[in-house]
């Protein structure tokens, strides 16, 4: 089930925070971590279709700001987002285990009210 993130207010910032757990509930680092943003019907936003983490770490930030904020034209007062993170990790278990998550938001225009 995807993570439900906090508003962000259009044209402003917002930071995701990326923590990987492996199957133990331990910190875990990636060897590979890439994302995208999405609306709802899974449209690409700001050309955001497999953005690569330079640096992968247990706890890594993305910050969205600009066009990542933005509607579109169809969009009017609230927007939603769905931010995808995947990639590969070392265990015990193995390496190169596929990871997956998603997280949604909304985009809220308060200058609309």
């Amino acid at each position: 089930m995807p993570t439900e993130l906090g508003d962000a207010i259009k044209g402003s910032t917002k930071v995701i925070n990326i923590a990987l757990e492996d199957e133990d509930g331990a910190a875990a680092t990636p060897t590979l971590a890439k994302w995208k943003l999405t609306d709802e019907e899974g449209t690409v936003i700001n050309s955001r279709s497999e953005v690569t983490v330079s640096s992968p770490s247990e706890s890594m930030d993305v910050v969205l700001s600009g066009n990542d904020l933005s509607f579109q034209a169809s969009e009017n007062d609230i927007a939603y987002r769905r931010f995808i993170v995947w990639g590969t990790y070392n265990s015990d278990l193995g390496a190169g285990l596929p990871f997956y998550g998603s997280a949604t938001f909304r985009v809220v225009d308060p200058a609309a009210s």
